[in-house]
């Protein structure tokens, strides 16, 4: 990954109105926006062999040769290696101080610019550029970049990205829809994330019927898949600022369930399940080496890692029986219950390490978006 790649010139005063171009966006955080996006592309890449991506607007970021590049361009540049410079791709990092300065000082014109002379960029040489918001559609009002006035800008048709159900989804669309419409955005349709296996036709059915009503059109909905949810041990390491005590194997196993081993080792040994993330104090040893005897197990039955609490350095006996176990083990300075609560509460993104993530995606997106119809409406 490198920011050092030839940065393509802007081919004219004004913005490229040629390059076919959509915009994803969504009802709330979290959504599947991003999932959506990664998805598209490679059903893109079938009719268009150079797709080009662009973030406008990023609000989590990570620091790659000095500069800030949203987390979601970095994921797609991994994944499809699209040959733009990152800058680019993501052109403005909201900053925890970014607001806060642009109110003291507005330099929306400059933004813009910044934004369009990106997006020629990105544009240049390619057959289809997708664009991804950040959020809702008001999302970035405050300094007056909402996702609505980001695609009015780039002069892109939108695709609203929502949770499954029926009631709330649609009431959250037509909230969005009315913040496009007021910028003259026109929306191509929506398509329904997270929508729980049993209930896939009837959600699709009065879905269709309710967005019907406001001018809209369903272009697919997407099946929940627990998969998706579920983190890596590696993600919950980077949470906790943990401290990797081996050399496992893999990082990157998936946490299915977490056990918080607060009882005796005889009882705990009882929850010993494959994908089972062991939650205890580094003191507990007794658990520890009963966690490490289940470990003569075959590799499919084996929990997935442990995470040792509250700052505690287990014995340098047990610290050497540690180093040669094949799951990761973690050393957290939160106690038991603040690390499980962080578990529990972290919002997984997929990153381009999520190999069996991505494939899913992938497939997930082609056999239930209806591309031609996104196509056509573009």
């Amino acid at each position: 990954m490198t920011l050092d790649k030839l940065a393509a010139p802007v081919l004219a005063n004004s913005m490229n109105t040629v390059t076919p171009r959509v915009f994803i966006a969504a009802t709330r955080q979290n959504d599947g926006k991003t999932t959506t996006s990664l998805g598209l592309i490679a059903a893109l890449q079938a009719h268009f062999p150079r797709v080009g991506y662009i973030k406008p607007v990023g609000q989590r970021f990570v620091e790659i040769e000095e500069q800030k590049i949203d987390e979601d361009t970095v994921l797609m540049d991994s994944v499809y290696r699209l040959n733009c410079p990152l800058v680019d791709m993501s052109p403005i990092a909201v900053e925890p101080d970014f607001t806060r300065k642009y109110l003291l000082q507005s330099n929306n014109e400059a933004l813009v610019k910044k934004i369009l002379k990106a997006f020629d960029r990105v544009a240049w040489e390619k057959d289809f550029v997708l664009c991804e918001g950040s959020g809702h559609a008001g999302v970035g009002s405050v300094f007056d970049l909402s996702n609505a006035q980001v695609a009015k800008t780039l002069g892109a048709k939108v695709i609203i990205v929502t949770q499954g159900g029926i009631g709330k989804p649609i009431d959250e669309v037509a909230l969005n829809q009315a913040l496009f419409e007021k910028e003259g955005v026109e929306i191509i349709g929506v398509i329904l994330n997270k929508v729980m296996g049993d209930k896939m036709d009837y959600v699709t059915d009065f879905a269709r019927r309710g967005l019907k009503r406001r001018g809209l059109e369903l272009l697919g909905v997407i099946p929940h898949q627990r998969i998706l949810a579920k983190p890596t041990v590696d993600l919950v390491r980077e949470a906790l600022e943990a401290i990797l005590l081996n050399q496992p194997q893999n990082l990157h196993g998936l946490v299915d369930d977490v056990i918080v081993g607060a009882m005796a080792a005889q009882h705990a040994i009882n929850y010993f399940r494959p994908g089972a993330l062991l939650i205890t104090p580094g003191d507990r040893e007794d658990i520890l080496l009963a966690a490490c005897s289940s470990l003569d197990t075959q590799l499919e039955a084996r929990m997935v890692g442990i995470v040792l609490t509250g700052g505690l350095q287990p014995s340098p006996a047990v610290t050497k029986i540690i180093r040669s176990m094949s799951i990761p083990v973690l050393l957290a300075r939160q106690d038991s219950y603040e690390t499980a609560s962080t578990v529990h509460d972290l919002t997984v993104k997929t990153r381009p390490s999520d190999a069996e993530k991505i494939s899913l995606i992938r497939d997930l997106i082609a056999r239930n978006v209806n591309l031609p119809k996104i196509l056509q409406a573009l």
